[in-house]
């Protein structure tokens, strides 16, 4: 079950997942595992919602229980 988040905690679960960054990059910095490059959102008051951490998973082929 997903839980809100801090950006930095998404960083740290993601690099744990073995994905290196976040490199900057036009309007998003982004993640990357192989060829998998995976957009987190910027820096921003508050945690990271449960959407949006199911729309960033969805995205890098990732299941909620990993």
């Amino acid at each position: 079950m997903l839980n809100p988040i801090s950006l930095r905690e998404l960083i740290r679960r993601f690099r744990a997942l073995g994905y290196t960054g976040p490199t900057p990059s036009g309007k998003h910095p982004y993640m990357e595992k192989g060829l998998h490059r995976v957009y987190i959102p910027n820096a921003h008051q508050g945690d990271i919602g449960v959407g949006l951490q199911k729309r960033i998973l969805r995205r890098a082929g990732i299941n909620v229980e990993e």
